[in-house]
């Protein structure tokens, strides 16, 4: 019996889009946040500085050791404190992560509407044009069509191939599709475990700054003969404002994740429908 020759696979890399650096992203992100909570919340033009020397004041209230009440509601976000920024900085590359995805999706996806372009494939299918199934992947792009077209080239192969019997050239389509498919799926799930971290990250850390601003109020509270009412209206701005940038955060992570995860799973049911019709189709010819 003449020894059979092993087939190598026709994929090098995934063609999706999509930022390999998450952590650069979280750093960019900081550095924002932290620039706005300095120069543009902490800004004396959003506090009342009646009595108050303004000449003599830094340009970030950050470095003021004054207890102004907020004008508005940007002042009032940085009476959050420290916590604030932590929480830009988690809100923001929830948002830039949510984004990168939008765009690397959209390539995954290709030029066309998936739904059609499994029917093209399959009408092509059906008529044993193998040529013409290639010709819409070309035009489709994306990650469907990738993992199509590899399995069209091996179809193709194993349509030439002498030496295989049809249950080896069966096996051998399979696993192409999944090869294909496995090359495809981390590059479209890249950086949503992130975005899936971040949605329980996001609601502790505004737990935290919440619990922190709650501790503040009740020292005010405690403090001899009357509260130190500035004090007081600190921590309970610090809780507030720290609970709603941790819900903000949690909230659109979540719906982030979910989203896209939808949208992975619709690419993949169409790979897997693709694929099954591609294999049925080669042990119905042969």
């Amino acid at each position: 019996m003449e020894a059979t020759k092993p087939v190598k696979p026709n994929n090098s890399g995934s063609n999706v889009r999509g930022i390999k650096n998450a952590f650069l992203v979280i750093i960019a992100c900081f550095i924002v946040a932290v620039c706005l909570f300095l120069f543009v919340f902490g800004h004396p033009s959003h506090f009342n500085l009646e009595g108050i020397d303004e000449a003599s004041l830094p340009s970030s209230m950050f470095f003021s050791d004054i207890n102004a009440h907020p004008n508005d509601l940007v002042g009032t976000i940085f009476k959050g404190g420290v916590i604030v920024p932590i929480l830009q900085t988690l809100l923001l590359t929830v948002i830039v992560l949510s984004v990168e995805r939008w765009i690397a999706l959209r390539s995954a996806k290709g030029t066309g509407s998936i739904t059609n372009f499994v029917k093209g494939v399959k009408k092509c299918l059906e008529t044993n044009d193998i040529a013409g199934a290639q010709a819409l992947c070309k035009k489709q792009k994306g990650s469907v069509a990738a993992v199509v077209s590899a399995a069209l080239n091996r179809y193709e192969e194993m349509d030439k191939n002498t030496v295989l019997t049809k249950e080896q050239k069966i096996a051998t389509l399979q696993k192409e599709v999944e090869e294909a498919t496995a090359i495809e799926m981390p590059a479209l799930q890249q950086n949503l475990p992130i975005v899936a971290t971040l949605t329980t990250l996001g609601t502790l850390v505004g737990l935290l700054g919440t619990v922190i601003g709650m501790i503040k109020s009740f020292q005010a509270l405690a403090a001899s003969g009357a509260p130190d009412s500035t004090e007081l209206s600190t921590g309970i701005s610090e809780a507030l404002i720290n609970t709603a940038f941790g819900i903000a955060t949690g909230a659109f992570a979540v719906i982030s994740y979910n989203f896209y995860t939808n949208k992975i799973d619709n690419l993949t049911y169409a790979i897997d429908e693709i694929g099954f019709s591609i294999v049925q189709s080669f042990a119905a010819t042969h």
